[in-house]
């Protein structure tokens, strides 16, 4: 069996994690069956359509790994042939046109909404041999959904679901200016893709029961359905584009790296034994729809923290060099290329106790500047004795000429006993005059990374 898949997004707003987690699904089973991986922009809403947001769902896509197969697929370039189907629909009576007025249908949902029932069509205009149509009024076009029995769709995820077909209403296909809806268009594209399986939220299933119809009564075969359950936000609630932590470029700009962001979406409502991280390869090679829970499952940063901060600790150092590259040219300040080899061979320190890229780049802050600021508090910290042994250390530093931690620290031990004191009383004002703070990363590294001149200048202001 051949695999078609597709991820169908609205350019009407920044791409967001739900969507994200649906392209993935979607991509890893078509990836895992050697089937194919479209994207469909489903660009139909003109007033809220924004190419700006086209580009994003496409740059975040990209980011992440999530490539497609082709070009885009552009959904308003298809319209033609949504609203041939429709008129194909009215000719084989399973569409007709609807001339209520939007007072009319108003009125029945008011009327629906004090009596306390769902709102339900009426289905006025289905069988209209006695009804006069009124003259100046442009009309819809509904589906003639089935009245009578039910309808079954074998979802993959949440198994067997049974309605009754008396709960779909005559829903619209074509809007007053011949501009086909979503039921419309999202059914024909999937036909004309070749799509053999719909992965999508579950908020989404009424939608496949409407569409099932138009598969239906077209005389297609029908794509299977897969309805994964939605992202709720940490404080359980259905996680919505509003939320802050909804969009993926808040995790692209506090430096998430991509591969941990796509592992944190892949376990994100999906299992394979007690497996927590997974490569690419893994991912595809492991993953199938039998693996995906039945509830909603719940964001939580911490725990994206924690593998962000695992990918940190266990990838190819040059591997995290690129994505600090990427990241810091994205949204930070160029860095200057002389200092790319040192921060290349730093990164084996510069990355501890990191969480994110952005930790990286605070941590990097004395190779990146030439000059650093000490704030007022760690100034006060540099006493009479702090500047004593910095002196002394300098004078020892100098006669050096091989630079390693061997040789640095009998220098570092020998200043400890003439001072009487201890690691912390010699290293605290070390490390304030070479990175500008009390914290950072260790004494040894630190000397270590930067060249003889430039940590005898910055000593030297507090000789």
């Amino acid at each position: 069996m051949s695999f078609n898949c597709r991820f169908a997004p609205s350019p009407t707003g920044p791409l967001h994690i739900g969507g994200v987690r649906t392209a993935l699904f979607n991509w890893l089973l078509a990836r895992k069956n050697k089937g194919k991986y479209f994207l469909r922009i489903e660009d139909t809403d003109k007033e809220r359509s924004k190419d700006e947001f086209k580009k994003q769902i496409i740059s975040s896509l990209s980011w992440l790994g999530i490539e497609h197969d082709g070009e885009e697929y552009i959904q308003s370039k298809n319209i033609s042939k949504h609203v041939s189907i429709a008129e194909e629909l009215i000719k084989k009576g399973f569409a007709y046109e609807c001339y209520c007025s939007e007072e009319e249908i108003h009125e029945q949902k008011e009327k629906c909404k004090k009596q306390g029932i769902p709102y339900v069509y009426n289905r006025k205009w289905r069988e209209a041999k006695d009804l006069e149509i009124p003259k100046g009024v442009k009309p819809v076009i509904r589906f003639k959904s089935k009245i009578s029995g039910n309808t079954i769709i074998k979802d993959l995820v949440q198994g067997e679901r049974n309605i009754s077909n008396s709960t779909i209403e005559d829903f619209v296909i074509l809007r007053k200016d011949k501009s086909p809806t979503y039921q419309l268009s999202a059914t024909v594209d999937d036909h004309e893709m070749n799509i053999t399986h719909v992965i999508r939220g579950d908020d989404h299933m009424i939608n496949s029961f409407k569409q099932k119809q138009i598969y239906d009564a077209m005389g297609w075969n029908v794509p299977n359905f897969a309805h994964i359950p939605l992202i709720h936000s940490e404080q359980g609630k259905k996680l919505s584009k509003r939320d802050n932590a909804s969009k993926i470029d808040d995790y692209i700009k506090i430096g998430i790296i991509s591969d941990a962001f796509r592992n944190y979406l892949l376990r994100l409502g999906w299992a394979h034994k007690d497996k927590e991280i997974f490569t690419k390869q893994e991912s595809i090679d492991l993953f199938d729809l039998n693996g995906v829970g039945k509830s909603p499952s719940k964001l939580d940063m911490s725990r994206i923290y924690s593998i962000n901060e695992t990918y940190i600790k266990t990838i190819d150092e040059k591997d995290l060099f690129n994505f600090f590259k990427e990241y810091v040219s994205k949204y930070k300040k160029p860095i200057d290329k002389s200092k790319e080899a040192v921060l290349l061979k730093s990164m084996s320190f510069l990355k501890n106790k990191a969480k994110t890229l952005e930790d990286i780049w605070n941590n990097a802050q004395y190779i990146i500047n030439d000059k650093i600021e000490i704030d007022s508090a760690d100034k006060k910290l540099i006493n009479d004795l702090s500047k004593k042994i910095i002196q002394d250390f300098i004078k020892e530093y100098e006669k050096l000429e091989t630079l390693s931690k061997e040789t640095l620290e009998p220098v570092i031990k020998s200043l400890i006993n003439k001072h009487k004191t201890n690691f912390k009383a010699v290293g605290q004002p070390l490390r304030i005059a070479l990175v500008g703070s009390k914290f950072g990363p260790a004494l040894y590294d630190i000397i270590l990374s930067l060249d003889k001149p430039k940590v005898v200048n910055r000593l030297s202001i507090f000789k």
